[in-house]
């Protein structure tokens, strides 16, 4: 019984931790338009796909586990749509599933970059599965006795800026506060609030083989400290990138992704955990897929201008 009481407050204590903070992503750069809907590209033509998983503090009783999809294209030279599906599983016992459709206006400054403005707006469904919980007892609880299911409507805003080698962007991809959490009594807790991003990055040119890509994310929540990643990524050929990161207080990242094709990407980051759980977690684990669909075949091969962010 005690070793069951154990790992139920283990999983109410990451329950509340985990919803002060939106889905901790180490391969951001990657999964833009996830975090910031005024993400944009210059490839009109193209369908932009991706999909990432991502295991957190394995080894931990009840740890997040995450799955994102996303997709976004361009349909003029000033509009950019996109859709981004993020499943979130804490123990297999709470269940967050985000479906959001993605708007970007861009405006082309000409020498001076992209300048673009993006909405969000979509559903949340939260599922706590209350009555899977074993309690080995006789005596029964009624706050365990019946499931959670609640859906909320969100909106998010965001700013995009980019040249050829650099970006920066300021984005709230959830705005409005909403009940995502249950307490030790099965009661709501009102936790989540809007999170705030930045993010920005450079690519300096090292020579004709390899270029030097470091970027920061930082994340704040009222009621939480700031949350920040520092990363510096090597690319070699424009096809193969390796890097190390750190996030303060929390981690060192190691990460590396390589061009399977000119249209395929696949990658993987390790988080070594520095935090208090280093006792308890091995580590972090995430995945990443990229594939861009050349719907008109204009540009083929990896000859053609680079995208690096």
């Amino acid at each position: 019984m005690r070793k069951i009481l154990l790992q139920i407050l283990t999983f109410f204590t990451i329950t509340l931790t985990w919803s002060q903070q939106e889905v901790q992503y180490t391969q951001y750069m990657y999964n833009m338009s996830t975090i910031n809907p005024a993400y944009t590209t210059d490839n009109i033509g193209f369908y932009n796909f991706g999909a990432l998983y991502r295991t957190q503090w394995v080894g931990v009783t009840g740890a997040p586990k995450s799955t994102n999809l996303f997709a976004h294209t361009p349909i003029n030279e000033n509009i950019e749509v996109g859709l981004t599906y993020v499943n979130d599983n804490i123990g297999d016992i709470v269940k967050q599933n985000n479906l959001f459709a993605d708007f970007a206006y861009k405006l082309n400054l000409e020498s001076y970059g992209n300048l673009s403005f993006g909405l969000k707006a979509g559903i949340s469904f939260f599922n706590v599965d209350l009555t899977s919980i074993d309690l080995e007892s006789d005596i029964l609880d009624p706050n365990f006795t019946e499931n959670i299911n609640h859906s909320n409507f969100n909106i998010g805003a965001g700013i995009y800026y980019n040249t050829n080698n650099y970006y920066i962007g300021i984005s709230v991809p959830y705005m409005l506060n909403s009940k995502h959490s249950v307490d030790e009594n099965g009661s709501y807790q009102n936790l989540q609030r809007a999170h705030f991003y930045f993010t920005g990055g450079y690519v300096f040119n090292i020579n004709e083989s390899f270029k030097l890509k470091p970027s920061v994310m930082a994340r704040a929540v009222k009621g939480s400290p700031i949350s920040l990643d520092l990363n510096a990524n090597v690319l070699y050929e424009e096809r193969l990138e390796f890097g190390l990161g750190y996030r303060i207080n929390d981690g060192i990242i190691g990460m590396v992704n390589f061009g399977i094709t000119p249209e395929l990407r696949l990658g993987y980051a390790y988080d070594y955990t520095i935090s208090n759980l280093d006792t308890f977690s091995s580590g972090s684990h995430e995945f990443f897929l990229l594939y861009n669909l050349d719907s008109f075949n204009f540009n083929r091969g990896f000859d053609k201008s680079p995208r690096f962010f």
